[in-house]
């Protein structure tokens, strides 16, 4: 994420450009089944995980956990690149810092009340919002709450719900010309896009210092801790999340003295690409980029969101659909998350598994790609 180039006077910005994050949207409603949980003593998602089946009773509100587990693979994380959370606050933010290349960090426990709560502290009354049609609801949210005039431009997005990447540099050239201020929240490209993690600035060649926040820098962030509600109202991340995400940030920078952390990224590199080559050669509509880890198939219809999902999950496996209104009416889609953690039996039993679902519930719109001659037995090595 983005914020100000510069706050010196602790003055709010005339004029912000917002672009579009990606969050977990919310959840369409569906009735039996759904919830998830780890397995006892594990504190992170990983490649499989154990999820508790739920009872709902028509004409009750209230959904009764039942003693029923069963082992799925999990394709609805954001946990990319196979870690789990924590970290040591102060050490936390200067460790955030230093990756993403800016002078200071502040830390959230909710990405939501990032950005539902920074806007408003950046920009009031008399001030313009030029705002991505496609926003998350937590910058939509911000932006009504700020009080300053919106400004609405079909999408373009940063790193969206589609994955796609904008034109950045384009879009810096422009804020510079007419003095607007970027804010640019990349809360699912941080850690899993470029080649060393950093998010799309990095895949794009953009140097940070143009990027005016991202989730806050320099002298922003002492005026963001005194006047940000999130900040002086909410409860501090736990100490073992901070700590686990600097030791995750160290590893992905090699600081660890191993390999480990550019081993994964390779690795989510290669998993995301051949999954979303095989899913396209098996006819189905997906959006998105290269090298990214998260992938809408396009369903299309209502009714075929929980259908997918619910055949899917009958066959242990776990996704995540995003209906109306996350999405417009009839655009539902799944939205496939790779891991590192995934290995090559993961991910052929995945694609086996939705293509069985995609014939069943006839969301593949396009002809299937001519079969290779032999099937791919490689396996991926676990990192």
């Amino acid at each position: 994420m983005t914020v100000t180039r510069s706050l010196e006077k602790l003055t709010p910005p005339r004029t912000i450009v917002l672009f579009h994050r990606v969050v977990t949207p919310a959840p369409t409603k569906i009735p039996p089944l759904l919830t998830t949980s780890r397995a006892s003593g594990e504190t992170a998602p990983d490649a499989w995980f154990d999820m508790v089946e739920r009872d709902w009773n028509d004409g009750e509100k209230v959904i009764d956990r039942t003693t029923k587990r069963r082992r799925c693979l999990n394709l609805g994380s954001y946990n990319y690149l196979g870690f789990g959370t924590t970290s040591v606050h102060v050490e936390l933010e200067e460790c955030v810092a230093k990756y993403v290349g800016k002078h200071s960090a502040i830390v959230f426990g909710m990405g939501y009340a990032t950005n539902s709560f920074i806007i408003p502290v950046l920009i009031g009354k008399g001030g313009l919002i030029i705002s991505d049609s496609l926003n998350h609801s937590s910058i939509i949210n911000g932006a009504r709450g700020s009080g300053a005039n919106i400004r609405i431009f079909q999408h373009n997005s940063i790193y969206s719900m589609e994955r796609e990447i904008c034109k950045l540099p384009e879009i810096v050239s422009i804020c510079k010309k007419y003095k607007a201020y970027v804010y640019l929240d990349e809360a699912h490209s941080i850690g899993a896009i470029g080649n060393t993690g950093r998010g799309v600035c990095e895949l794009l060649g953009v140097n940070t210092a143009d990027m005016d926040i991202m989730m806050g820098t320099f002298r922003a962030i002492q005026y963001l801790k005194h006047h940000c509600p999130a900040h002086l109202y909410a409860t501090s991340i736990s100490t073992p999340s901070a700590q686990q995400i600097i030791s995750a940030i160290r590893v992905i920078l090699g600081e660890d003295g191993s390999n480990r952390g550019a081993q994964k990224l390779a690795r989510i590199r290669e998993n995301s690409n051949y999954f979303r080559s095989e899913l396209r050669n098996m006819g189905f509509k997906v959006l998105g980029d290269v090298d990214s880890p998260v992938m809408p198939i396009m369903l299309y219809h209502p009714a075929k969101i929980p259908a997918f999902s619910r055949e899917c999950l009958r066959e242990n496996v776990a996704i995540t659909v995003v209906g109306f209104p996350a999405t417009p009416l009839m655009l539902g889609r799944a939205r496939i998350c790779i891991s590192a953690s995934h290995s090559k039996q993961d991910l052929i039993k995945a694609l086996e598994v939705i293509s069985k679902v995609g014939d069943l519930t006839g969301i593949k719109y396009f002809p299937a790609a001519p079969k290779k001659q032999e099937e791919e037995k490689d396996t991926i090595k676990p990192v």
